[in-house]
């Protein structure tokens, strides 16, 4: 098969319960996830093209599997074991999801498992935008019942850190054809990375009481969006640290759209999730036929390690040495209220 048709084999995945899903081999992506609202009717709740051959081309991110190290490490280099390790610089000079040809920008090894999951396989060779190490990655999508499960899994031949996470975009109301900043958000996360103006984090774990970062109880996304210390342009953008990392029996984070009244709890084994806005779409360009988001169309949910943790110790830490095995499960359960 040649590059350009293994890169564009797409999986269609369905439950018994009206779940939906079709999966991408290029970049491991999920282009679409169909869960009805509380009428029954069936739509989609992730924003995607239609059209495969676009991913191919310039997005932000859309449905892929971001790596080796999803979000930033500053300056594109960390230190491991007394060496220098220098990545590639693809956000200013820092290193965005993996560099400029991440996880995300490869094509996958993918076989169906059944009518309901698929399993993506992709081998990063050492030195692989600087990485250290062959790294071999395993990706399922597994439709059960109301959920999606994400497993993920990571072994090398060398020491090395890894950071896998889906760059899904929610939206529960419409696929992202209007903005998501109505629905109601839940975090079990009583501490947030703060960033500086690179958004890199500055180190600390600061404390959400009193902040615009405190969905400890249900709030609407877009409540105060022009608080102080929001990203630069305004929105989120940042990592939250979560109260129970590692439990993927606790509910990490809920979100309701008020008008569909669909649902979304997540459950990750992974210790942060990055909460992103969706600041970057501008209502010009139509993804889906009928669909052309608007600012703040999307909420992009990354369960993940935190950023920059490679050069911060006081961060769960992200290292993988050789004879280990990094696994991790988010489940994304939908429903209606």
């Amino acid at each position: 098969m040649s590059g350009a048709a293994a890169a564009l084999r797409t999986f269609t995945l369905r439950s018994g319960a009206g779940l939906e899903a079709r999966v991408l081999a290029h970049g491991a992506t999920l282009m679409r996830l169909v869960a009805p609202d509380r009428d029954g009717r069936p739509g989609d709740v992730v924003l995607g093209f239609d059209d495969p051959h676009r991913y191919l081309g310039p997005h932000p991110y859309l449905g892929g599997i971001v790596g080796r190290f999803a979000n930033r490490i500053a300056n594109a280099r960390f230190e491991l074991d007394g060496r220098t390790i220098r990545l590639t610089a693809n956000d200013g000079v820092h290193c965005l999801h993996g560099g400029s040809c991440g996880f995300d920008r490869a094509t996958w090894d993918a076989e169906p498992i059944g009518e309901s999951a698929v399993e993506l396989r992709h081998r990063s060779l050492d030195g692989d935008q600087g990485f250290p190490g062959n790294l071999d990655v395993a990706v399922v999508y597994r439709l059960d019942g109301r959920t999606l499960r994400l497993e993920t899994r990571a072994e090398c031949d060398a020491p090395t850190v890894v950071s896998l996470a889906s760059h899904a975009y929610w939206n529960l109301e419409d696929g992202g054809a209007t903005p998501v900043l109505d629905h109601l958000l839940q975090l079990d996360a009583s501490h947030y990375t703060p960033v500086d103006d690179a958004l890199i984090p500055t180190g600390e774990l600061a404390p959400v009481d009193g902040t615009p970062f405190d969905f400890r109880a249900p709030r609407a996304i877009g409540a105060r969006l022009d608080a102080p210390g929001l990203a630069p342009g305004g929105g989120y953008d940042h990592n939250f640290a979560l109260d129970a990392p590692g439990d993927a029996a606790r509910v990490a984070l809920r979100l309701v759209a008020p008008r569909s009244g669909r649902t979304l709890a997540l459950r990750t084994t992974l210790p942060g999730i990055q909460l992103y806005g969706g600041s970057c779409f501008d209502g010009a360009q139509p993804f889906r036929a009928d669909v052309a988001p608007p600012r703040h169309a999307a909420l992009a949910i990354e369960a993940q390690q935190f950023p920059n943790a490679p050069n911060e110790p006081r961060f769960p830490s992200p290292r993988l040495d050789p004879g280990a095995v990094a696994r991790h499960l988010t489940v994304y359960e939908l429903g209606t209220a």
